[in-house]
C-alpha cells in the first residue's frame, strides 16, 4: 500500500477528530468568556441535588456496598459475553463444533463456580 492511499483513507477521520476537538475547545472558551464572573457563598457551596449539605463529605461507607457493586460489575461483564453466543448459537455450533461448545461450557462453569463461591462466602448478605 502506498503512502498516498493511506493518507486519503485516514483523512476523513483526522478531519472529524479536528472538528470535534475544535468544537470542544470553542465551547469551553465560549462559556468561559461569556459566562457570569461573580461569586457568592451559595455559588461556592457544594450542590447536593437540591438538598442542603449535611455532615462531612468524607463519610465512611460499609465495605459491603463496594463489594456488592464490584461483584455486580464483574458478573454483569461476564454475562455480556453470553448474549452474542446465545444469539448466534446455530452458526457458532456449525463453525466451532464440539470444541467451541466445550470452551463455552468451561466459561459458563467458571462463572457459576464463581457465583457459588460468592454465595458460600456470604458476600451478598446485606446485614
Amino acid at each position: 500500500m502506498n503512502d498516498n492511499s493511506l493518507v486519503t483513507n485516514y483523512l476523513p477521520i483526522g478531519i472529524q477528530v479536528l472538528v470535534a476537538l475544535g468544537f470542544v475547545a470553542s465551547s469551553i472558551l465560549g462559556s468561559w468568556l461569556l459566562g457570569p464572573k461573580f461569586t457568592s457563598k451559595n455559588k461556592l457551596e457544594a450542590f447536593e441535588s437540591g438538598l442542603p449539605s449535611v455532615g462531612n463529605a468524607r463519610m465512611q461507607f460499609s465495605i459491603k456496598y463496594f463489594l456488592v457493586a464490584t461483584l455486580f460489575v464483574l458478573f454483569d461483564v461476564e454475562v455480556i459475553f453470553f448474549y452474542p453466543w446465545a444469539v448466534n448459537f446455530k452458526e457458532f455450533a456449525q463453525t466451532m463444533g464440539y470444541d467451541g461448545f466445550l470452551r463455552m461450557l468451561l466459561f459458563m462453569s467458571t462463572v457459576v463456580i464463581g457465583l457459588i463461591y460468592v454465595i458460600k462466602k456470604k458476600a451478598l448478605d446485606w446485614e
